[in-house]
């Protein structure tokens, strides 16, 4: 039996609109009646995965800042973490204002952005259809760099980059790679979301890259779980669809990779199962937990 089971959110758990679909629910609530550990691997902020976790019942321990942070949903503590400096991200900073490109830093309590824009426009979307307590911290600020200087404890999780223009970002990410100690993931898709307006849907199109410390990745914070919980790797499921989900499945007992995925592409998991629009998840859940005898 696989008694972890680590699932990212966006593109594998929750469909295009961000929404976790009835089928998935319910896949993942029988897994932890029959005593599987499901633990959700974000690239987000811990608050935007906590509140999706425990509406699951998935109440244990959520990894986020694509395995930055390790957080403790009963004691509410952090209990493993790699965060970024100061230094670093100021670093990167300077490169993306010197070429007037858009990103964002998240933090452990928001994430920080000049503008409403690409993926802090979607975020900014969900927000709009959750109560008060549930939203993603979304903090506008002036002078980023300024902020951060002058922020007491700040703790930085990653930062992300983002371009509608192919040729622009390419450029971007060769200056990227020059910057010592810092991983910076290759993403070769353009990211496709749909919000709602009314009866309409709008496309939010654009290339995207994470940045995080070197070495800080989803896999490396499973591990540190389970040697918490005395947890060997074949007993370890994991489900993804990105470039920041190809540790875990690659060396998970069970890798998944979602169906017109990144991974499934390039052929990175040992199954392939249904897209995040038509509840892939559940797919795998069911066949491989809660179908065991």
């Amino acid at each position: 039996m696989y008694k972890l089971v680590a699932i990212d959110l966006d593109g594998t758990l929750l469909n295009s609109y961000g929404e976790v679909s009835e089928e998935n629910k319910r896949a993942i609530k029988q897994a932890i009646q029959k005593g599987s550990e499901i633990v959700l691997a974000s690239g987000r902020m811990p608050s935007s995965v906590k509140n999706i976790a425990m509406e699951l019942g998935a109440d244990k321990y959520i990894i986020s800042g694509n395995g930055t942070m390790v957080y403790d949903l009963q004691k509410e503590e952090v209990i493993y973490d790699t965060f970024m400096t100061k230094e670093k991200a100021l670093e990167i900073i300077k490169i993306c204002e010197e070429n007037s490109i858009y990103y964002n830093v998240y933090t452990r309590n928001s994430v920080l952005a000049k503008s409403l824009n690409y993926n802090i426009l979607f975020y900014n979307n969900e927000n709009s259809n959750k109560p008060l307590e549930k939203r993603t911290n979304i903090n506008i600020v002036e002078d980023i760099c300024k902020y951060i200087k002058e922020t007491q404890d700040l703790e930085i999780l990653k930062m992300t980059i983002c371009d509608s223009d192919q040729i622009i970002f390419s450029s971007i990410i060769r200056k990227l790679k020059l910057v010592s100690d810092i991983d910076v993931l290759d993403i070769e898709h353009m990211s496709r979301k749909r919000i709602k307006n009314g009866t309409t849907e709008v496309p939010i199109e654009y290339y995207y890259t994470e940045v995080s410390n070197k070495n800080a990745n989803k896999w490396t914070a499973i591990q540190f779980l389970m040697e918490k919980l005395n947890i060997q790797k074949e007993e370890v499921m994991a489900i993804g669809d990105n470039a920041n989900d190809k540790e875990m499945v690659e060396n998970a007992g069970l890798g998944v990779a979602m169906g017109n995925s990144m991974l499934a592409a390039n052929h990175i998991g040992d199954i392939v199962v249904k897209d995040n629009n038509s509840s892939g998840v559940a797919e795998a859940i069911d066949i491989y937990i809660n179908q065991e005898e």
